[in-house]
């Protein structure tokens, strides 16, 4: 029996340290690191809900940078996102940007949408076309009053429970 006890311990401090370097594999490859020699940018969001460092800047789908800060103006009180991209991508300064989400369930990213400008973003530079992210709450919760108004009767008073 003591026997049996000692391999099971075994066999459990094997697993977890299975699991630890799975765990240390998937942070450090995960791709969720700043890309340090890239162009940062800037644009200011009305709201960036979910949004976190780390988080991915894609281009038609696909990664090309990373979020590096994120603040409030105090003036305007509007999200500043500091990202930064590829350098070899050059995009134009009439670029626009928008807070997507991966999913239903997923985590947002910034997706960007290149724009048509002779003229590109410099290191530093600021993209100010944005559109913020949408609230799944606020969108169900405007959904559900919109659907209690159209069944409500003209009078406004409630329909009686039935007997």
């Amino acid at each position: 029996m003591k026997g049996r006890s000692a391999l099971e311990m075994l066999t459990g401090a094997g697993v977890l340290a299975v699991a630890a370097l799975f765990l240390f594999y998937a942070v450090a490859h995960g791709g969720r690191g700043a890309q340090p020699d890239g162009i940062a940018l800037s644009a200011r969001f009305d709201r960036i809900d979910g949004l976190v460092n780390g988080a991915d800047v894609r281009v038609a789908g696909v990664k090309v940078g990373s979020v590096t800060s994120l603040s409030i103006d105090p003036q305007s009180f509007n999200a500043v996102v500091q990202f930064r991209v590829d350098r070899a991508l050059r995009l134009p300064t009439d670029s626009s940007a928008e807070i997507a989400s991966e999913g239903l369930l997923g985590g947002k990213f910034v997706s960007i949408v290149p724009g048509g400008a002779d003229r590109v973003l410099a290191d530093g530079g600021r993209i100010t076309e944005t559109q913020g992210s949408v609230s799944l709450e606020s969108l169900l919760g405007r959904f559900i009053f919109s659907v209690t108004q159209m069944n409500a009767p003209a009078g406004g008073t409630p329909p009686a429970p039935p007997r």
